[in-house]
């Protein structure tokens, strides 16, 4: 579906919002890449780029920051109705979900140092790879329904979370298995535990941005699985 925010009187205001979108892209790029690269520094055992996935989180948080600043000043000074509210009200939603990803990416670039210090590659490894491509598909998809207002591909991208879950638990369980069975692993596996957690977490971000699509293009409000809304 399109929408343009382009029928104001103000010029002013419509620049304001697109650019209240753009921000909110650029942070979205800006977190993608740093989940990548907490990913890469883990799968290849690079503390060097697990440093630097740190170091972005500073920025990360002056960008919601921003962003939230930016909005008020926009709710304050104009007083937006109907899908123009919407589209304020999601940018300042997925801000904080976008920042909280960026949280989740310094955990995994810790534990990426944590397992770089201990010098042998644990049990799991297969298991990071294939959730995290699953993860980072799904920000991306959402990004991109969230850049085009997108909602049928935003609903697609949102119910392939629950893939994400399904793959989560599984690995979940085999490693806990494998502990089980061998005691001097458990320091290593749970590094690992953690860092899946992290990535079903951010999956469940990426899911929140999809449900702002929906919410910014219908006006439904569809979270915690509220799909009767939409109707």
């Amino acid at each position: 579906m399109e929408m343009h925010f382009d029928q104001h009187i103000s010029r002013q205001f419509n620049e304001e919002l697109e650019g209240l979108k753009t921000e909110m892209l650029e942070m979205g790029g800006l977190v993608a890449r740093q989940v990548a690269d907490a990913v890469d520094a883990l799968a290849n055992a690079d503390s060097e780029l697990a440093e630097k996935v740190l170091q972005v989180e500073e920025e990360i948080d002056r960008c919601e920051m921003e962003l939230d600043e930016h909005a008020t000043l926009i709710i304050a000074k104009r007083q937006p109705a109907a899908s123009d509210l919407r589209m304020v009200m999601s940018v300042i939603r997925n801000a904080r979900d976008l920042e909280r990803m960026g949280d989740e990416a310094s955990k995994i670039a810790k534990m990426a140092i944590a397992l770089t210090d201990e010098g042998t590659a644990p049990r799991g490894y297969t298991e990071i790879r294939h959730i995290a491509n699953a993860v980072r598909k799904m920000l991306d998809d959402a990004l991109d329904a969230y850049t085009r207002f997108d909602v049928e591909a935003a609903l697609k991208t949102l119910a392939e979370d629950e893939q994400v879950d399904m793959d989560y638990r599984s690995a979940i369980r085999e490693l806990i298995t494998y502990m089980m069975e061998d005691p001097r692993s458990i320091s290593r596996v749970m590094n690992v535990l953690w860092t899946l957690r992290s990535l079903e977490r951010i999956g469940d971000h990426a899911k929140n941005i999809c449900e702002q699509v929906v919410y910014l293009v219908k006006g439904a409000d569809i979270r915690h699985g509220n799909k009767k809304n939409l109707r």
